[in-house]
């Protein structure tokens, strides 16, 4: 499968953990994909794990710096995976920083890019942040996103916008909700959903964990394997398929904790059961793990697919854990 014919390609946030296995897989397909460049662009690109390639260019700088956007920007992109951003937890603690990077620097690029006047095709990753509390006993496609925390309202902000900008030709863009995404390295990400990467890492490497949430706390999980599935189909679409929000949540697999454990148990030997202890926070349990049943109705019409099972999902995390992104 080729993408929509991009020539070139700009990757914001590629130092992340999406970013990075993106322009991985993107190297590794250059050539099947008729990628004549990548551009990997990140505040902190020199700790990423990207490969030496002569069609990627990798650029250290912040997508808020208006020149760092101009170098990216030499050559127009004909297609942009915009990924850059800051995560829930700490877009919470930190309001300012959440918005001069999720809004004002979306804002930005999004105005660059009208300027170069070829209204690229683009891929932002939104998050299922934007639905807030009290959630509904089932989301689908009609759900209103009713954000309860300052990431999910800044990531609504920014659909809408590429919403209009697509309306008015300027661009051509997409905005994909993710769930989480497992599983992380360890390490502080800002995110508060990463327990869910924490719960599946430390078990499957066989060290004890400390759940912040209990066994019933249910939580929509995504393989980085599948998401990167997802980023690339979402590239693939034509614009006359989608909805005018030019907005829809990612199909996923939605799990409580203790059916996780369980898959790994299953995996890893019944022991793995003694190895966690459950200390819920409340703090987290109404946000972020009692979602509920999840209708992706859209997504699946439009090509979409989670993974297959937990085994799947864990196999897959397993190999990505590992560095491999096939």
């Amino acid at each position: 499968m080729t993408l929509h014919t991009p020539q070139r390609i700009l990757v914001t946030g590629a130092g992340g953990y999406i970013g990075a296995a993106l322009v991985r897989r993107l190297v590794q397909n250059a050539s099947h994909l008729h990628i004549a460049q990548i551009t990997a662009l990140d505040i902190n690109l020199q700790g990423a794990v990207l490969p030496e390639y002569p069609l990627l260019r990798k650029i250290n700088g912040s997508l808020r710096d208006a020149e760092t956007r101009a170098l990216a920007l030499t050559e127009a992109p004909d297609l942009v995976f915009h990924l850059a951003g800051i995560t829930s937890g700490q877009a919470e603690q930190q309001f300012e920083a959440s918005f001069d990077v999720n809004v004002v620097a979306t804002m930005a690029l999004f105005e660059d890019l009208r300027r170069l006047g070829n209204a690229p095709r683009l891929v932002q990753t939104s998050s299922i942040g934007v639905f807030g509390l009290p959630l509904p006993a089932r989301i689908d496609d009609q759900t209103l996103p009713t954000p309860t925390l300052t990431y999910g309202a800044h990531k609504l902000m920014m659909e809408t916008l590429l919403a209009d900008y697509s309306r008015r030709g300027w661009i051509d863009g997409r905005s994909v909700r993710l769930p989480s995404v497992v599983a992380r390295p360890a390490g502080p990400s800002g995110a508060s959903s990463s327990f869910a990467s924490d719960l599946i890492r430390e078990l499957c490497a066989g060290r004890p964990y400390d759940c912040p949430i209990d066994a019933e706390g249910t939580i929509w999980l995504l393989s980085l394997t599948a998401c990167i599935d997802a980023l690339l189909h979402a590239a693939r679409i034509d614009a006359a398929q989608l909805p005018r929000t030019r907005a829809w949540t990612l199909p996923a697999l939605r799990a409580s904790a203790a059916q996780v454990v369980d898959a790994i148990s299953a995996l890893y030997g019944n022991e793995i059961v003694e190895r966690i202890r459950y200390c819920p926070d409340p703090a987290l349990l109404a946000q972020f793990a009692r979602w509920p049943q999840l209708d992706t109705s859209l997504a699946e019409s439009l090509g979409f697919v989670a993974d297959k099972s937990l085994h799947q999902l864990l196999e897959r995390t397993q190999q990505a854990l590992q560095g491999d992104i096939a």
